[in-house]
């Protein structure tokens, strides 16, 4: 069973972006980014040799960053909010 449901999908969009429609939304694709890192964290500390889901894992969190600096330079406020939502470390 997969983990990321469409209505799961969808209940991100509307919660973090504008609209369940509104795909391109920087904080949903952050908030969607950081659930697929927390499911893949949990499973490599089950499977600690799984190494080609690190490389994933590694490429995930290289995104996010990407995307947080951007929403950073580009809205400082809403990037306050999102992270403070979201429970990440700033």
């Amino acid at each position: 069973m997969p983990y990321l449901t469409k209505e799961k999908t969808a209940e991100y969009f509307t919660k973090f972006g504008t609209s369940a429609t509104n795909t391109g939304s920087i904080e949903a694709q952050i908030a969607l980014l950081t659930e697929r890192i927390n499911r893949i964290s949990d499973h490599l500390q089950a499977n600690k040799k799984d190494f080609s889901t690190h490389r994933g894992l590694m490429q995930l969190v290289g995104k996010r960053k990407r995307l947080l600096t951007y929403l950073s330079n580009s809205n400082l406020q809403n990037y306050r909010q999102l992270i403070e939502k979201i429970g990440l470390r700033k």
